[in-house]
């Protein structure tokens, strides 16, 4: 770790102070959505749309560079997928209860298989690894720019209409009786989680998104009491895991993405096992 912090320190590795920059603005996000997504319990619909996004990434890239249209870039794609596949998949889960998980499922596959398909049909060679495992040390200030403006929308959006969301998330049905329209909501919960999505698979890929979108909100569930100090908790959480798995990927020159995750895994594990021998 030594050898990590003397990095981040040098000027010339200026992309260590982008991934740094990057894990803490990205938990702002990471935090407040995750605990929507933990508590509504719809980490399948985020993982359905984490691998849509892959079909968007492919088809920017084959229209950037096999048709020569360079304004699509594979953020735009991104974007543009997890929306889509947001709205699909949440009036799916509302209107077609019996074969909800079959339909999910097929997108889910879909998603990842066109993204392939369309990198088979662009020229030159594309290492996929990134996309599906994320690469934080690839951030550049264009990423930054974006995780801001994401971060702004969220916190403005949440504080307007927290009591909204709130009311979704737990009695979806005193909420509807109070004459809000609970499936804009839901709706709109999804697309801000497409939109997290996206800022997440650059920082820990497609394959492994759901876990740093729900571990942090799951932990900070064994500590907090209200709904905010859950957000709070996960955000400073994310933060914790993204910095440290960071660390020691660095130090032991590992994939980010994976050593993230695992990290985040084990506290998860042992916080859980020693509240279960507390608390029995």
């Amino acid at each position: 770790m030594i050898e990590f912090f003397q990095a981040v320190m040098d000027p010339d590795n200026q992309f260590l102070a982008y991934a740094l920059m990057m894990g803490g603005l990205a938990s702002i996000a990471f935090g407040i959505i995750g605990t929507f997504v933990t508590i509504k319990r719809i980490s399948y619909l985020a993982g359905a749309i984490s691998h849509s996004v892959f079909g968007g990434i492919g088809l920017a890239l084959y229209l950037q560079i096999g048709l020569g249209i360079t304004w699509f870039d594979p953020i735009l794609g991104a974007v543009l997928a997890a929306v889509a596949s947001a709205l699909v998949v949440g009036l799916v889960s509302i209107h077609a209860k019996e074969r909800e998980d079959t339909i999910i499922g097929a997108l889910w596959a879909v998603g990842m298989a066109c993204g392939i398909l369309f990198i088979d049909r662009t020229p030159g060679y594309f290492s996929l690894s990134s996309y599906l495992f994320g690469d934080i040390l690839l951030i550049s200030q264009k990423d930054l720019w974006f995780v801001i403006g994401l971060d702004l929308v969220i916190v403005g959006v949440v504080v307007i209409f927290f009591n909204q969301f709130f009311g979704v998330c737990f009695d979806t049905e005193f909420t509807l009786l109070r004459g809000i329209n609970t499936t804009f909501f839901y709706l709109f919960l999804l697309v801000l989680t497409a939109l997290t999505v996206v800022l997440l698979v650059r920082i820990v890929g497609i394959v492994l998104v759901i876990a740093l979108l729900t571990i942090p909100p799951a932990i900070a569930g064994f500590y907090a009491r209200r709904l905010w100090q859950m957000m709070l908790y996960s955000v400073l959480l994310c933060a914790v895991f993204t910095w440290t798995g960071l660390g020691i990927s660095y130090s032991l020159s590992l994939s980010s993405g994976p050593t993230i995750i695992v990290l985040s895994g084990i506290v998860y594990l042992v916080l859980l096992a020693l509240n279960k021998l507390v608390f029995k």
